[in-house]
């Protein structure tokens, strides 16, 4: 029966498709959220998609974080008080695809130091889909099938 219960996983293991889970990006990596970064190189090459989370590190009451629009992006408008994250530790998570910028608006840190990040968001990862005539479009087919035959073969000890 042991070894019955281990083909079974084993056979799981195979089939199911992989699952990628959402990574977090310390914004800044190890200078955090801060003045006279350069966000745009920091943010270039990476591949941000949906699920994922942008962590915006600073100290407490020097820094804050505001989610804007293009316009406010390149004028460093800041939107009401009431919309700042300023725990110091602000984790957003990124809900939709499509671009998305981020500012500074403590005094004239996004204007005169640059602290502002802007980003473009990916659709979430997603395995490919198996053409229904595929060895995978065939597995997963039976795949249900083939589960409730292994499942009752290994409780009846069969």
């Amino acid at each position: 029966m042991a070894s019955n219960m281990l083909g079974f996983f084993v056979i799981l293991a195979i089939i199911s498709p992989a699952v990628v889970s959402a990574k977090d990006f310390i914004v800044g990596d190890d200078k955090g959220w801060t003045t006279n970064f350069d966000y745009q190189t920091w943010a270039r090459g990476k591949d941000f998609r949906v699920g994922d989370r942008l962590v915006f590190q600073y100290p407490v009451g020097a820094h804050s974080v505001f989610k804007v629009n293009g316009t406010g992006f390149e004028s460093c408008i800041k939107p009401a008080l009431t919309e700042a994250l300023t725990s110091g530790n602000d984790a957003i998570v990124l809900a939709t695809p499509g671009r998305k910028w981020y500012i500074c608006g403590v005094g004239q840190h996004c204007a005169a130091a640059g602290q502002k990040l802007f980003i473009t968001v990916n659709s979430e990862w997603m395995a490919p889909s198996p053409s229904p005539n595929s060895a995978n479009g065939i597995i997963s087919k039976f795949f249900p099938t083939a589960m409730i035959v292994l499942f009752t073969v290994s409780i009846l000890g069969l």
